[in-house]
């Protein structure tokens, strides 16, 4: 049975120009954080982001392949996800520090990553969402309204769109995060968002110098992307030329219908003058 919209809403490297350091790891190795930056695609938008020494998971989906139906009234019917998890998180949450979360789409925050996480653990998420987490048994939600410190970080919460129009509004809130310590670069998580003013002004006011975008161009039949597509992380990297972009949330839901593959080749007709990653599953991309 597929999942309608409205169900969907209640529902819990590439470099184009330049290059950029970067490795195949697996999460299995539970290598003890630096003090630098770094990030691992596990799959979608679910990441380990390890950051002056602190480890976070980002938007945690850990539903087997084809566990959950597709998303109705979107391209390419098939269950989701569309792809199994690199590494079993047996193996890496122990050395997660804290859980950040976007918004809770089934494909940001699932059932199983739910039941799985220590309720004690630290987990940062935007307001309306925090009721949802009390109600989990997580004894540890912090609701970040706008700014947060936690353990030497600052975290910043910042809007996006999630979509355009009245399937934006449709979506519901989402909220990007901003990553900050003394001596390391600033990272900007954007979250579910296509390009917006809240995206422009979060690149103008805190000047990152990591972006990790939710690419993929999810969208339904009519309404047009709910997140990135090729055009839109075109005028991030206008808007932040000087910033590695990290594109993630490709090839694993059903109704993201844009590829690795054809997101560096459009960006590369475009002639976009940035350095790109677009990281597999599994892979650990070292950014300090």
């Amino acid at each position: 049975m597929a999942l309608t919209r409205r169900e969907l809403l209640k529902s819990t490297a590439f470099t184009v120009a330049g290059t950029a350091a970067r490795s195949i790891s697996s999460a299995q190795d539970n290598q003890p954080p630096s003090l630098g930056v770094s990030i691992q695609l596990l799959r979608h938008a679910t990441c380990i982001i390890r950051y002056g020494g602190k480890t976070l998971l980002l938007d945690p989906m850990f539903s087997s392949a084809a566990a959950m139906p597709a998303i109705a009234r979107t391209p390419n019917p098939r269950p989701n996800p569309l792809v199994p998890l690199t590494v079993t998180p047996s193996s890496f949450l122990a050395s997660i520090d804290a859980t950040l979360v976007s918004h809770t789409h089934f494909d940001h925050w699932d059932t199983p990553a739910r039941d799985l996480l220590p309720k004690r653990r630290t987990v940062f998420v935007q307001p309306p969402d925090k009721d949802k987490f009390d109600d989990a048994g997580f004894t540890d939600v912090r609701s970040v309204t706008s700014e947060a410190t936690w353990e030497g970080l600052t975290l910043t919460r910042v809007g996006g769109q999630h979509g355009r129009g009245e399937t934006g509004q449709r979506m519901g809130p989402v909220s990007g995060y901003v990553l900050a310590r003394t001596g390391l670069p600033t990272l900007y998580v954007a979250g579910d968002s296509v390009w917006c003013s809240d995206v422009d002004e979060a690149i103008g006011a805190h000047k990152p110098d990591v972006i990790l975008l939710n690419a993929g161009a999810a969208q339904f039949l009519d309404g047009g992307p709910i997140t990135m597509d090729t055009g839109d992380v075109a005028k991030v990297c206008q808007a932040a030329p000087r910033a590695k972009v990290v594109a993630v949330h490709m090839e694993a839901i059903n109704h993201c219908v844009l590829t690795r593959d054809a997101l560096r080749s459009g960006l590369r007709d475009a002639g976009v003058n940035a350095t790109i990653l677009t990281p597999r599953d599994g892979e650990l991309v070292h950014l300090t």
